[in-house]
């Protein structure tokens, strides 16, 4: 008998398999009673019911993590950088087989263990006579979204460390003969090709759409994005033909990585992602048409069914948006992040040409008055800089700046992350002590909701976390297709310009780099860095695309919020006065220098899980 201990689960961990042990950590938590046995979960449909909840609850959630301040989006300055934050760890580069916040290789092998073992018990729990009717078609069901589920896991595994054992049966680990159940490496093609068969498999299964009381369940559409997702890493430059990686085989020789170039995983991925779009149920999310500001914001704020394909359902909370509005009153919030400079600059200007182009119309210098979208209708506005003149609408959207607005009939007052006097609540910005403050001149507007006034403690945030979105999809199928026609086709652009057509920014081709594959490349790769900015991709685009080492390695910048005394007197103006604080602030300003060599494109197999089971090779640089 499997007795699982519902308030202290007694566990052993071999390969991050949960097994009876002893450490607090709730295994199951699905039934009141002090101790519940494995037989009694599955010896009744309403607690099977709650363990596939339990593997559900396990999905991605990374609204409020902290992913976009480990790479080129963002910097995290709650504390300085020996105040814990781990996102420094990988800024620094001071990460390691010991400590890797992010790896939870051993968490993961829990919640796939907890998969196989529904899988395996699910159609023999006795179901009331009756409810025959009714479970004869969920149970199959619950079996594929469990499958699904099990998959995604999977995902999360290969995307950090590439090959990684396939433990697809729940495993009992005997304590006095681990040797049976030590375990090597599968490839990352065995790896691949797992979740894309189990999503192949149990597609017909799963229902293309849910009723309003079971949205959020697992549909033919998440079982296809997820396969489109994962055959679009595997074709990428990381996994497919990577000769770095050449080297790591398993003891007995045989090869984790493929070091051979094969240009038709491409199509393989472009024809998964056009396997979505065919299903013809997701559309772009497009209230606004009229406004392409707000057109592309209220997704984030809104509990969107219509573009997204499969989502957490959160409940409604202001944490994410007392994390991110500005800091001073009358804002009231945290400015958890500052966007870089470098990401500021990757918003094309609004006639669909990056800023460092001729003919883009961008200026650093001077400012402009005109009106702003404050998240609840147009502000006029003043003295903006005009390097925030004529940008890509999601530029507004997502990035609070010099000036911006919010909510302007509640807040008075227009974004000031400026510095000038010694802040005394004057401005949003300015660091007077570690926590809560932003001192670089940007924060993140993407997310919050205007329903939420922190000043006047009214409102909350009803929102989901896209898992998958269609915009993803659409750019998926144009990377795909670029990267395996020798010159982009109608194909190409049709998709690519769905997503920018959204925002009204114009359709491409433009430059005449954009009819080439190259310059192809690196419009898709700066659309995918807008278009899903904050959602936590880019940490993982830029790994599989083999540029981390040029994005993420060496200064990053945000804006001078920081003046030196000097700087304030050489203004002539009066040093405490709002006017010299801002005539000294739009000059890039080293935030961090930080490091990213090349073992750090793959994570390494935790120290530990190999000094229990010398089967396991460690990755490359490790």
């Amino acid at each position: 008998m499997n007795k699982i201990n519902i308030k202290c689960t007694y566990a052993i961990l071999l390969l991050g398999i949960l097994v009876a042990g002893s450490s607090c950590k709730k295994y199951l938590d699905v039934v009141p009673s002090e101790y519940t046995t494995e037989e009694d979960v599955y010896g009744n449909i309403n607690l099977a019911e709650q363990a596939l909840a339990r593997l559900y609850n396990a999905l991605p959630n990374e609204l409020t993590s902290d992913y976009a301040a480990y790479t080129d989006e963002s910097f995290h300055h709650w504390y300085d950088a020996s105040g814990g934050v781990t996102a420094y760890k990988y800024n620094l580069g001071s990460w390691s087989e010991n400590d890797n916040p992010m790896g939870n290789w051993g968490g993961k092998y829990q919640d796939i263990r907890r998969a196989n073992i529904f899988i395996e018990k699910i159609e023999g729990v006795p179901i009331p006579l009756n409810r025959a009717d009714y479970y004869a078609l969920w149970v199959p069901r619950y079996k594929a979204e469990a499958r699904f589920i099990r998959a995604q896991f999977f995902f999360e595994l290969f995307k950090r460390y590439g090959a990684v054992p396939l433990l697809t049966k729940a495993i009992n680990v005997d304590p006095d003969n681990l040797e049976e159940t030590q375990v090597s490496r599968n490839s990352v093609d065995e790896v691949v090709g797992f979740i894309t068969s189990e999503c192949d498999e149990i597609v017909n299964t799963l229902p293309l759409t849910q009723e309003d009381a079971q949205v959020g369940r697992v549909t033919k559409g998440a079982a296809l994005a997820l396969k489109a997702r994962t055959l679009l890493y595997a074709a990428s430059p990381l996994f497919n033909g990577n000769p770095m990686y050449s080297g790591i085989k398993n003891h007995d020789g045989k090869s984790l990585f493929n070091p051979v170039y094969d240009k038709e995983k491409w199509k393989k991925a472009a024809d998964a992602a056009k396997q979505v779009m065919d299903l013809g149920i997701y559309n772009l999310y497009s209230p606004f048409p009229n406004n392409p500001v707000q057109n592309y914001a209220a997704q984030f704020y809104t509990r969107d069914y219509t573009e997204t394909i499969f989502c957490r359902i959160l409940a409604n909370a202001t944490t994410i948006d007392g994390q991110l509005v500005p800091n001073g009153p009358p804002f009231k919030g945290n400015g958890k992040f500052t966007p870089l400079q470098e990401m500021v600059d990757a918003y094309e200007m609004k006639n669909g040409y990056p800023i460092n182009e001729p003919g883009s119309q961008y200026a650093t210098t001077g400012t402009w008055s005109g009106q702003l979208w404050d998240g609840i209708k147009n502000q006029n506005v003043s003295n903006i800089s005009n390097m925030y003149k004529d940008r890509d609408p999601r530029f507004y959207a997502s990035i609070f700046f010099q000036y911006a607005v919010w909510r302007f009939d509640a807040m008075k007052r227009p974004v000031k992350l400026a510095w000038w006097g010694a802040g005394n609540g004057q401005t949003d910005g300015w660091a007077t002590s570690k926590a809560g403050t932003n001192p670089w001149g940007y924060n993140v507007r993407k997310w919050i909701s205007p329903e939420v006034d922190r000043n006047a403690n009214t409102g909350t945030g009803k929102r989901n976390f896209p898992i998958f979105r269609l915009a993803e999809i659409y750019l998926n199928y144009a990377e795909a297709m670029n990267e395996y026609l020798d010159v982009p086709d109608a194909s190409v652009y049709q998709y690519i310009n769905l997503v920018r057509n959204r925002v009204s920014m114009p359709a491409l081709p433009i430059l005449a780099a954009d009819n080439t594959k190259d310059g192809m490349r690196r419009r898709i790769q700066n659309e995918r860095r807008i278009e899903l900015a904050f959602e936590n991709h880019r940490f993982w685009d830029v790994r599989r695309w083999l540029i981390a080492k040029t994005v993420d390695n060496g200064e990053v910048h945000g804006l001078n919020a920081r003046p030196a005394a000097a700087e304030l007197a050489a203004t002539g103006l009066n040093v405490t006065s709002e006017a010299a604080g801002v005539a000294v602030f739009y000059k890039p300003t080293v935030i961090q220098t930080r490091t990213f060599v090349d073992k750090h494109y793959l994570m390494p197999v935790p120290q530990t899980e190999i000094d229990k089971d010398p089967n396991l090779v460690q990755n490359y640089g490790w």
